[in-house]
């Protein structure tokens, strides 16, 4: 099975109605992704076919899940969530950053390779970071535990905003160890296609 089948295959399975050129900003995107893999090690999957389960569609489960418009990326790394979220939802406007310049050079490129018109790159820690206003919502793939999560992105949270945190197993500990008046407002269970693995979307809000 080639990438693109095995892409359109799992957007098919998630029911996802992407835009006109979604699948094929998403090709383009992995493609980008493996050249710049192999001098930058932006991601340890190597393997274009499980960078289409591990990340694209792992990324695409998330999707529906987010409402907008504004979306902040912390520790964005490779782009993931935030790159597949911004081709798949272009009526967000998605912001990603990470700490390392690298990385961010890659998803500079990426923006401009694809075209993402709702992409904002920023480079440096999320703790240092100024944005002119705060976002909907934040979400991380493989940023900290939730309360360093939540604790450094706070100040960066719209008043009514939530956090969508990405996550393996039901992270039980996790969440016993979150701020006194942050909550768990939702658990959404993901099921990936071509994923033999346990993932979930911990939806997080202050408690107001």
């Amino acid at each position: 099975m080639t990438v693109a089948t095995q892409l359109a295959a799992g957007i098919a399975a998630l029911g996802l109605d992407l835009p006109p050129n979604g699948e094929t900003r998403l090709l383009a995107y992995l493609a980008l992704l493996d050249k710049w893999n192999r001098v930058y090690n932006l991601t340890a999957v190597r393997e274009p076919e499980r960078m289409v389960s591990h990340h694209l569609l792992d990324s695409l489960a998330a999707v529906p899940h987010f409402s907008g418009p504004t979306v902040l990326d912390v520790g964005s790394g490779g782009g993931l969530p935030g790159i597949p979220l911004a081709i798949a939802r272009p009526d967000l406007q998605v912001t990603l950053i990470d700490s390392v310049a690298k990385k961010t050079a890659f998803l500079l490129q990426a923006k401009a390779e694809l075209g993402l018109a709702n992409l904002t790159v920023a480079t440096g820690r999320v703790e240092d970071f100024r944005p002119d206003t705060g976002f909907d919502s934040i979400t991380s793939r493989a940023f900290s535990d939730l309360k360093e999560f939540v604790t450094l992105t706070r100040p960066h949270l719209k008043p009514e905003g939530r956090w969508l945190a990405m996550k393996g197993l039901y992270p039980n500990e996790e969440i016993a160890m979150l701020p006194a008046d942050v909550k768990v407002s939702a658990n959404h269970t993901l099921h990936v296609p071509g994923l033999d693995a346990s993932r979930h979307l911990i939806v997080l809000e202050p408690d107001r």
